[in-house]
């Protein structure tokens, strides 16, 4: 049996795969490579880790002896992850993936007596550019592991566009051969929190206490509008002036932040296509939260002209299988002997 570790910024998630590549526990814990920034250790990742792990172990009675391997992927491998292991450098696809990972059996690298293969990075080829070249430079740790799985699970005609939305927005391009060619981030996730919990626009969003699915053209339309003509920063403002001044509820408020962000997020495209050359008139993929996803759909189909299929994958678990199934698909074409 197999444990998949999938490191983030902020959480850690492990699953167990027995020998028919099935996901037979899970564990989550509310710890990644941040609280190595904040600490300054990696002592409270590796104790997440193990006790993630552990946990995915006793939900189905099984011991660490019973696992042959773990493979990692994300800001694991990263400088304030477990290990700091280079970047491969786009355009990046399963073959070069697989034939570039790193395994290691170290408990002073690994908090459990267990060969782990780590999966890679990807960053753009920026060449030497420097200060005035940095809208070239962008880099993933993770993505790329849910791209090979997404490739693996569905149809997809190339090339085509992955929208990750998650503690950052990541738009990443594959090209016709099925390799990653490039990506570009935004921290559109963490402004959201930042907005929440550190501005009085927060409490103009704060939930009642139920859930509500909830959706408005118009309010993305002129949150939209907004922050092309007044900018973002005037655009926060108006949630308060929606809860003075109209009659609105907190749900709608919510939304039009949300919108103002993806609308100040989407600039990206432009990006992606007048200064990288990406191709936009392909499929889409968005992956993230519900709301989230068909907030970015709206706007890609409104706004990118020529794009075609827009598929929202947001259900937690198929979300999860992208990183499962991704890992399983590069260990499996690496051949090393586990």
């Amino acid at each position: 049996m197999i444990g998949v570790v999938d490191c983030g910024t902020t959480n850690t998630r492990v699953y167990i795969v027995n020998e028919n590549q099935e996901v037979i526990s899970r564990a989550y814990k509310k710890v990644g490579v941040r609280d190595t920034s904040i600490s300054g250790s990696r002592d409270l990742l590796k104790a997440g880790i193990k006790e993630a792990f552990m946990d995915a172990l006793a939900q189905v009675n099984l011991k660490l002896e019973d696992i042959d391997f773990a493979v990692a992927s994300g800001m694991i491998t990263s400088e304030i992850g477990l290990m700091d292991i280079p970047h491969l450098v786009a355009p990046v696809g399963i073959d070069e993936l697989a034939a570039n990972v790193k395994v290691v059996h170290d408990m002073d690298v690994f908090p459990l007596d267990l060969p782990v293969v780590f999966i890679r990075g990807i960053k753009n080829n920026y060449g030497d550019a420097g200060v005035s070249g940095i809208r070239n430079i962008d880099f993933m740790r993770g993505e790329e592991t849910q791209v090979v799985g997404l490739l693996d699970m569905e149809e997809i005609e190339l090339p085509a566009n992955v929208l990750v939305l998650s503690s950052h927005t990541k738009l990443i391009h594959i090209n016709e051969a099925g390799q990653i060619e490039g990506s570009i981030t935004t921290i559109s996730g963490q402004i959201y929190e930042a907005i929440n919990k550190e501005t009085f626009i927060g409490s103009c969003i704060q939930s009642d206490g139920q859930d509500k699915e909830f959706y408005s053209q118009e309010i993305l339309q002129t949150a939209y509008e907004s922050v092309q003509s007044a900018g973002f920063l005037r655009t926060m403002l108006m949630p308060r002036f929606m809860q003075v001044l109209l009659d609105t509820e907190w749900y709608e408020r919510e939304f039009f932040v949300g919108a103002a962000i993806a609308a100040e997020d989407i600039r990206i495209l432009d990006e992606a296509k007048n200064f990288l050359n990406y191709k936009l008139d392909t499929d889409f993929v968005v992956v993230g939260h519900k709301e989230r996803c068909k907030i970015y759909e709206g706007l890609i189909r409104e706004k990118v002209e020529g794009s075609k299929n827009i598929r929202l994958i947001h259900d937690k678990v198929e979300v999860d299988q992208l990183a499962i199934q991704g890992a399983l698909a590069i260990l499996e074409k690496s051949q090393i002997d586990k």
